[in-house]
């Protein structure tokens, strides 16, 4: 089986949100399944020099892009075993990010045919395409429009993945023909709304459809959550699958993460224990055992659940409990919590910041990670605190849902603590309960066992990807 997988960014190379992380780990599943898998990204100006001197000129050619005919150096180099392709195009591509451009849909577009030509000259013709989001959306689409009498790529079947329905693509109707170069015969397939929607093309195109849990597979049906695209995704149903994600568990690993104050893993508690202490030094704030440190990882704005936090900060406070935050957003929560932090500062600190080294010290050193996201498609952060042994309290919505299960003092089971609907004090309702649970030091001991023992790792779902590869196939 041969596979090529086709992002708009991948670790280690660039990395801006979870498809860098998805990228980057898949491959590395798929590859230990005796998949020959190759990865395929735009050659970004931010990417590291290191890693841009690795990078070998294969070849250049010329990559239509509408009326326009535009340079494509295609570069390969290798990490970790996998073979990856990188994409370049001065005009496109040396800017500072990756995304947010105002050409996002011309760059994307270049990137997508740029793809499907590389397999021309690159000596590998995959099987299957896994595309992502929809940066990577018209490639099922250029397919079938631009490829389908071409015996090179008669056979190659899509696999396209959702991995957030709020970003699709939408763009005016002028870039039909100006931008993707597609006729009036084709139109359909990208037409919606009185817009062009690469995702819903995509959608439609794509052999099979797949997003990054189970739950959020269903809720991407309802008006709710799918931005204006239930329609479609009702009318593709028959194709749509719901697959975990899973993290990097060599990358997130209490015993080898050098961020650490000290390695640990589930046998050694002691280890835990001394992050902590270490953890409560570091931010200043007092060094109590017995006292319950919960965290957030997370971008301060409302859809991440912070509006909920906000409502019940000072019920929260006024427990026996310590508050750390790590992240950025809207100005007004960055304030809120920095003026709460001069307010108690024996109780709440602050970091309005993004840091992976201070990001894993608190996975390592907190007892709690409260997450309470209005909509979460699958989610890692929640996977890594468990994995470092740190108990979740999550609302049941996407992967949150499907990775934490709400523990039961009686039986024993389950990994976290969970809530339902959207309100402030429900969430509050789990954090007590959370915090009830921590004093009885049996069940406690039981909970975070749990935690550390959930699979998190890609194999499964990597087995789930390549069911579906296969099946393609048939």
């Amino acid at each position: 089986m041969k596979v090529l997988f086709a992002a708009s960014e991948a670790m280690p190379f660039i990395k801006s949100g979870g498809l860098g992380d998805v990228a980057g780990a898949l491959p590395k599943a798929l590859q230990k399944l005796g998949v020959d898998v190759r990865v395929i990204i735009p050659f970004y100006s931010d990417i590291p020099e290191p890693f841009r001197q690795e990078a070998k000129l294969l070849i250049a050619i010329t990559v239509p892009v509408a009326w326009r005919n535009q340079y494509c150096g295609i570069f390969q180099t290798t990490q970790d075993g996998i073979t990856y392709y990188l994409i370049d195009n001065e005009f496109y591509f040396k800017r500072k990010g990756t995304y947010g451009q105002f050409d996002d849909g011309e760059r994307f577009a270049f990137f997508s045919r740029a793809c499907l030509e590389a397999l021309q000259y690159i000596d590998f013709v995959p099987d299957v395409i896994h595309c992502n989001d929809w940066h990577t959306g018209l490639i099922p689409v250029f397919l079938k429009v631009f490829y389908k009498n071409n015996p090179l790529y008669s056979h190659i079947q899509t696999v396209y993945t959702i991995h957030n329905i709020e970003y699709q693509g939408v763009y005016g109707r002028d870039t039909l023909l100006d931008v993707f170069g597609i006729g009036k015969a084709d139109a359909s397939l990208l037409e919606y709304k009185d817009s062009i929607n690469i995702m819903k093309g995509a959608i439609q195109t794509a052999d099979r459809v797949t997003t990054v849990s189970k739950t959020y597979a269903q809720e991407i049906k309802d008006p709710y959550f799918a931005n204006g695209l239930e329609h479609i995704l009702l009318a593709n149903a028959y194709k749509l699958t719901g697959i975990v994600n899973g993290i990097d568990t060599e990358v997130y690993d209490p015993l080898t993460d050098k961020a650490l104050f000290e390695p640990f893993d589930a046998a050694n508690l002691k280890g835990k224990a001394k992050n902590k202490k270490s953890l409560q030094h570091l931010f200043r704030l007092p060094e109590r055992v017995k006292v319950p440190v919960i965290a957030m990882i997370t971008r301060l704005t409302g859809h991440k659940g912070i509006d909920l936090v906000a409502t019940v900060i000072e019920e929260i406070l006024s427990q026996n409990v310590q508050l750390i935050i790590l992240g950025k957003g809207d100005w007004q929560y960055e304030t809120l919590f920095s003026d709460l932090e001069k307010q108690y500062p024996t109780k709440l600190k602050a970091a309005i910041t993004f840091s992976s080294d201070l990001a894993s010290k608190i996975y390592a050193g907190a007892d709690m990670f409260l997450m309470p996201s209005k909509s979460e498609p699958c989610g890692l952060a929640q996977m890594i605190a468990l994995r470092y042994g740190t108990v979740p309290i999550v609302r049941e919505t996407g992967g949150l849902k499907d990775t934490i299960i709400p523990y039961n003092p009686e039986t024993k089971e389950g990994n976290g603590f969970t809530f339902v609907t959207y309100n402030a004090y429900d969430m509050l309702d789990a954090i007590n309960r959370a915090l009830a649970l921590y004093t009885d030091k049996e069940n406690w001991s039981s909970i975070v066992q749990n935690a550390f023992e959930y699979n998190s790792s890609w194999q499964r779902s990597a087995e789930e990807y390549l069911k579906i590869y296969t099946e393609c196939q048939k």
